[in-house]
Formats: structure tokens, sequence, C-alpha cells
């Protein structure tokens, strides 16, 4: 299944905005294919960035709109790389 990496821009978060968040999204991913991995937040851009298997990059957006969740960038991911691989 495809990768990818959503950035989103959000502002400023309360750890609470956060929880309710992420909840929406957790309950709008039931029968999409759509896998969240993990998410990285920078308080200092006010952005999150998300990292999602899921079937298409339609179906990204289509979970975020249905979760109310912004989405400024979604990129495929066409390969994984880590410094384990090369030791």
């Amino acid at each position: 299944m495809p990768r990818y990496l959503i950035e989103r821009t959000v502002g400023s978060l309360t750890r609470e905005d956060l929880d309710r968040a992420s909840r929406r999204s957790i309950a709008m991913m039931d029968n999409t294919g759509i896998v969240w991995i993990r998410s990285y937040v920078s308080d200092t851009e006010g952005k999150i960035y998300c990292e999602y298997d899921a079937p298409s990059a339609d179906a990204v957006r289509e979970h975020a709109r249905r979760a109310g969740l912004p989405v400024d960038r979604v990129t495929e991911v066409a390969l994984e790389i880590s410094p384990a691989m090369f030791r």
C-alpha cells in the first residue's frame, strides 16, 4: 500500500485540541483502508506532519475532509531510507 506524508497548517493547538482531532481522525478510518502511522507536531511552525498508509492521495484527502482536518499537501513516498540501510 502506498505511504503518504500529509502537511497540515493548524496554528496553535492545545494538547486537548490534538487529542480531539486525533480521536476524530481515528473514528473516520473505519473501512477506508487508511492506517495512521505517526504524526509530528511543530508548535513553532503551527504545523502537523502526518504519515499514513492509504489506497490513494484522494482517500487521504477524503478522510481529512470527513474528520474536519486541514490538508495543505499530500506527498506520496517513493522510497523510504534509513541510516541502518548503510551500515
